[in-house]
């Protein structure tokens, strides 16, 4: 199969938006939105942001989710995405799943695939996410927390680092009988992250300010002071973390895939306290779990705290050139 054929196989589907005037099939896509655009764009390399031997409906799941995740961070509505396709080879089989896995995260959340591109070389997966905010509401952005908003995070944390951590091992990480389906859940949680899409849209007109984590909480908590000029105090035993996390891996395990870990793609966001109501009952709405850890300070400063104990994070969170 050459590039055009593989595009029409796998990647032309028919779209009910109305706002998608020209999608896959041309130079250029050509889209009427409504209100304000939210860009972002997130690149996986195989063997640095995905075992290459990763299941390939997998890789397409997590190549939507990693950019949906930051649209949702902007308190924004996922509308259309472009997809930039590098691999070694045109195989059919492996094509056929990273497609099913790719556009059954789309549909879930509404999203059109529009244009984008393929070429050959190593394995190497770039989508493009494109949301809307109606033309009156604010995006949510790192910069606007406030010294006393507290600081929430959704979900669970480290589950993501931990399934890692048990596919580099084959998941023999304990001698516990249940092992098998506990480590099962958390490489889930690494290879199909879910997108905060609806807590994020949620959330907007409510926080004042919010980042995804990706690098882990201690690294992206940190982007977050900085933009908001603001330190924090967080309560390292407020941190959810699941019982499988938890029945699999060390305490000081624990502490570090949650506070550096990575890869979790949940929401870390702020709020004065007289929102707490209404962060309850937006989330409740939505299903989402969520938290609060701690609080920001006027001094500009991230202090890690058990009682009145300072913690060190056990690592800073990834960085990519470091």
């Amino acid at each position: 199969m050459n590039e055009f054929e593989i595009i029409r196989r796998y990647f032309t589907r028919a779209t009910d938006d109305r706002a998608v005037e020209i999608g896959v099939g041309d130079d250029a896509a050509v889209l009427r939105p409504d209100g304000r655009i939210v860009v972002t764009i997130d690149t996986l390399v195989s063997d640095v942001h995905f075992p290459a031997d990763a299941p390939p409906d997998a890789v397409g799941h997590r190549a939507l989710a990693v950019s949906l995740s930051d649209i949702a961070a902007m308190g924004a509505r996922p509308r259309w995405c472009t997809l930039a396709l590098t691999m070694p080879g045109a195989d059919s089989d492996w094509l056929e799943a990273f497609a099913s896995g790719f556009y059954a995260l789309a549909g879930r959340f509404g999203v059109s695939l529009v244009g984008g591109n393929l070429t050959h070389g190593p394995l190497t997966v770039s989508v493009e996410a494109i949301g809307t905010l109606p033309a009156e509401a604010a995006p949510l952005t790192r910069g606007g927390g406030r010294p006393g908003d507290d600081v929430y995070v959704t979900g669970t944390l480290g589950d993501a680092a931990a399934g890692l951590a048990c596919l580099k091992s084959r998941g023999e990480t304990s001698a516990q009988a249940d092992v098998g389906a506990l480590a099962r859940g958390l490489v889930t949680r690494y290879l199909k992250p879910t997108p905060r899409v609806e807590a994020g849209h949620a959330l907007s007109g409510i926080a004042s300010a919010a980042i995804d984590i990706s690098d882990g909480l201690a690294a992206d908590l940190g982007h977050l002071c900085r933009s908001s000029r603001c330190g924090a105090e967080i309560d390292v035993d407020l941190l959810p973390c699941s019982e499988a996390l938890r029945s699999l891996f060390s305490v000081s395990d624990v502490l570090r895939f949650a506070l550096g870990g990575g890869d979790d793609y949940e929401l870390c966001f702020t709020a004065p306290p007289s929102a707490a109501e209404r962060v309850a009952a937006a989330l409740g709405a939505t299903g989402t779990p969520f938290r609060r850890i701690g609080t920001l300070t006027e001094k500009p400063e991230i202090v890690f705290l058990r009682g009145t104990e300072r913690v060190e994070p056990p690592v800073p969170g990834y960085l990519h050139f470091a």
